[in-house]
C-alpha cells in the first residue's frame, strides 16, 4: 500500500498551493490527504480500477482524483513538478521549523534564496532573516532555536506512519514457511511516539530463505542490503531491518532488541548480581566461568526460546513492552506492584468526536452508527466552537450548538448506543474558555482545549485555569503538540495533574497520532496524582475510531490501569463523573 507515500505528495500539492496565495485548494488537499493515508484500500489498487474508483474516498473529489491516479500509473504528478519547479524547496522540512509555513517558505525563497535547512539555519545565525521586511529580529531567533528540533523530527517517523508498515510486514513474514515466530522490536514494539526504523525479528532455522522472501515483499521500494541472517529493505521512505535468529535464541534476542537500553541496563546489572549474565543468546549462569566476556554463551544456558525465560530466573515477569522505559518497573515488579494495564476493550466509548457540523466529513448519524459498530456504549459528540485557533467558519456559534442539540436528540431517539452532546471549546492564551458559561452549562460534556498561542512557551498557570472551571469535563490535547511538526506548550505535568485531580477534570490522551498528547509522561504524572484520564481518537471520521489503539498504548506507556481512564466506564457511569 502506497497511501502514506501518496498522502504526503498532496500535503506537499498544498503547501505549494498555499505558498502561492492560492485559496481553498490547499485545505481539499490535506483533507484528502488524511483520507488516502487512513483509507483500508491500497490507493494502487483502486487507481487500477480508474479515477471513480478514487474519487470514492472522502473527500477526494475529480481533479485530485485524477492526479492520483497519474502518479500510480506515471511515478510523478506534472502539475505538481511545475510547482516544485517554481519553488524548488525542501518544503516538508523547513515547514517543520516552527512558525515557518508555506507562505515563510515562499518569501525566504524569493528574499534570500533558501531552499534547505542548513541554508535556513546559516541564514538566521548571520542576522540576514531579521532584515526582510515583516520577519524581525523575534522571528529570526525564533527560527534558529528550532532549526534543531526540525532537523531531528526529519530522522524520525511518527509511530502512527510506521506501525501500519509494520504490522503489513509482520503479516507478510509470518506466512513464510520457514518462518517459526516473528515479532516486532525497539521503539516500535515499545510503540514510543516517534521511531528511527522498524525492526523485525525472525525465528527460523533457513535464515537465507527468509531474506530471500522479505526482500521480495511487494511493498519494499529499495532492497538496501541483504546477507544471509539480516536484511534491510525501505518502504514508503521508512528503513526495516530484518534479523534472522535461531529458535533457541528468539526471546533472548526480542528482549534484548526491544530495549529499551536503560531498562535492558537495570536488568542485566540485577543479573550479574546474582552471578547470572543476559544478552541476546540468552541468560546463563556465569558462578563457575572464569572469564565469562571471551564467550557470548559461556556458562550454563537457563534460558533463551522465550522472553519469559530470561525474566524467570530474576524472579521478574515478562514486562509490557510500553513500560520497559527504566522508570520504576523493575522495583515495583520486585515488590509485587506493577500495574494491571489497561487493553483496548477496555475503552467503551469516544468522548472527543466531529461531525460535518464543523470540521469533520460524516453526520451525526453515520458517526454513532460507526461507534455502534466499533461495540462502544455511548459516542460523544463534541464539534468545534467558535474561538481562537479554529480554522475559518469551522466553528459553531452558541446558537448553532444549540441548533445541533435538537439534531442529537433526534439521533439519540434512535441510536443504539448512548448519545452525549458536547462541544470542543477554545482554551484562549490567558486560560479562558471562550464559550460563553449559559451554553456549556447546557451541555452533556466540555472539552476544552488549546488551539491558539501554541509557541507560547511555559504554559502550565494557563491549563490550570482551564481545568479549574468549572464546567469542563476534559481537557483536550493539552500541550498542542502535532508530532514532528510543532512542539507545543511547555506544561509542568505534575502541577498540572494536581490540579486536574482536585477539580475532577480528565486530562486527554489525544490517540490521533499525529498528536499522541497528552504523552506518556504526561499520563504517567496523571497516574501518579490520581487525576481521571480520557482516551479519545478526535474523529473527524468513521476510519479514525481505529486511532484508538495508539491512544491505549500511550496510556500505558504512562502506566494507565482501567480504573484510570473515565471512557473505560460504562454510560451510567460516565454520567456520575460529568455530573460530578
Amino acid at each position: 500500500m502506497r497511501n502514506a507515500e501518496v498522502a504526503d505528495l498532496l500535503v506537499e500539492f498544498a503547501d505549494l498551493l498555499e505558498a502561492r496565495d492560492v485559496e481553498y485548494k490547499p485545505n481539499a488537499y490535506r483533507r484528502a490527504a488524511e483520507n488516502v493515508r487512513d483509507h483500508p484500500r491500497a490507493v494502487e489498487d483502486m487507481a487500477a480500477e480508474g479515477e471513480d474508483a478514487v474519487a470514492e474516498i472522502d473527500q477526494v473529489g475529480d481533479a485530485i482524483a485524477s492526479k492520483i491516479v497519474e502518479y500510480v500509473e506515471t511515478g510523478e504528478i506534472e502539475e505538481l513538478e511545475e510547482l516544485r519547479t517554481e519553488l524548488p524547496v525542501d518544503m516538508a522540512a523547513l515547514t517543520r521549523v516552527e512558525g515557518v509555513g508555506p507562505k515563510t517558505v515562499a518569501t525566504l525563497y524569493e528574499e534570500l534564496g533558501i531552499t534547505t535547512l542548513d541554508e535556513l539555519e546559516e541564514a538566521a545565525e548571520e542576522g540576514r532573516i531579521r532584515e526582510i521586511s515583516g520577519f524581525g529580529a523575534k522571528t529570526e531567533e525564533n527560527i534558529r532555536e528550532n532549526v534543531a528540533f526540525a532537523r531531528e523530527a526529519g530522522e524520525r517517523q511518527r509511530l502512527g506512519h510506521a506501525r501500519p508498515l509494520a504490522d503489513d510486514v509482520l503479516a507478510f513474514v509470518r506466512d513464510v514457511d520457514a518462518v517459526g515466530r516473528a515479532e516486532v522490536a525497539g521503539s516500535i514494539r515499545r510503540w514510543k511516539d516517534t521511531i528511527g526504523d522498524v525492526d523485525v525479528l525472525v525465528a527460523s532455522e533457513d535464515g537465507p530463505t527468509v531474506v530471500d522472501a522479505f526482500t521480495d515483499w511487494p511493498r519494499a521500494d529499495d532492497v538496501i542490503e541483504a546477507g544471509e541472517q539480516k536484511a534491510s529493505v525501505r518502504a514508503n521512505g521508512v528503513r526495516i531491518d530484518l534479523r534472522v535468529v535461531v529458535p533457541a535464541e528468539f526471546g533472548a534476542a526480542l528482549q534484548y532488541f526491544t530495549g529499551s537500553k536503560d531498562h535492558n541496563l537495570r536488568v542485566r546489572n540485577l543479573a550479574i548480581d546474582e552471578g547470572l549474565k543476559m544478552n541476546e543468546y540468552g541468560i546463563f549462569d556465569i558462578s563457575d566461568v572464569e572469564d565469562p566476556d571471551a564467550d557470548q554463551r559461556a556458562g550454563e544456558r537457563l534460558g533463551g526460546a522465550t522472553e519469559a525465560e530470561m525474566y524467570e530466573p530474576l524472579g521478574l515477569p515478562v514486562f509490557a513492552p510500553e513500560i520497559r522505559r527504566d522508570t520504576g518497573e523493575v522495583q515495583a515488579a520486585l515488590d509485587g506492584e506493577l500495574p494491571d494495564l489497561l487493553e483496548r476493550e477496555d475503552v467503551r466509548g469516544d468522548l472527543h468526536t466531529h461531525t460535518e457540523w464543523s470540521d469533520g466529513g460524516y453526520t451525526i448519524e453515520e458517526m454513532v452508527a460507526a461507534a455502534a459498530e466499533c461495540g462502544y456504549d455511548y459516542h460523544c459528540v463534541t464539534d468545534h466552537a467558535a474561538g481562537p485557533g479554529v480554522f475559518g467558519d469551522a466553528g459553531l456559534s452558541d446558537d448553532d450548538v444549540r441548533e445541533q442539540a435538537e439534531a442529537v436528540e433526534r439521533v439519540r431517539e434512535e441510536a443504539d448506543i448512548a448519545v452525549f452532546h458536547g462541544v470542543e471549546a477554545n482554551i484562549d492564551a490567558d486560560g479562558d474558555v471562550t464559550t460563553s458559561d449559559d451554553l456549556l452549562a447546557e451541555l452533556d460534556i466540555v472539552i476544552a482545549s488549546p488551539h491558539a498561542a501554541l509557541d507560547q512557551g511555559e504554559a502550565t498557570d494557563r491549563l490550570v485555569r482551564a481545568v479549574e472551571h468549572p464546567h469542563v469535563d476534559v481537557l483536550g490535547h493539552p500541550t498542542g503538540r502535532l508530532i514532528n511538526q510543532r512542539a507545543g506548550l511547555d506544561v509542568d505535568f505534575e502541577r498540572l495533574a494536581e490540579a486536574a485531580t482536585d477539580a475532577g477534570t480528565a486530562i486527554e490522551v489525544n490517540a490521533n497520532p499525529a498528536r499522541l498528547d497528552a504523552s506518556g509522561d504526561g499520563v504517567r504524572a496523571a497516574v501518579d496524582a490520581g487525576a481521571p484520564i480520557a482516551i479519545d481518537t478526535d474523529a473527524h471520521s468513521p476510519s479514525e475510531f481505529e486511532y484508538v489503539r495508539y491512544g491505549v498504548h500511550t496510556a500505558r506507556r504512562g502506566w494507565a490501569e482501567p480504573a484510570d481512564v473515565v471512557n473505560t466506564r460504562d454510560a451510567d457511569g460516565l454520567r456520575s463523573f460529568l455530573d460530578g
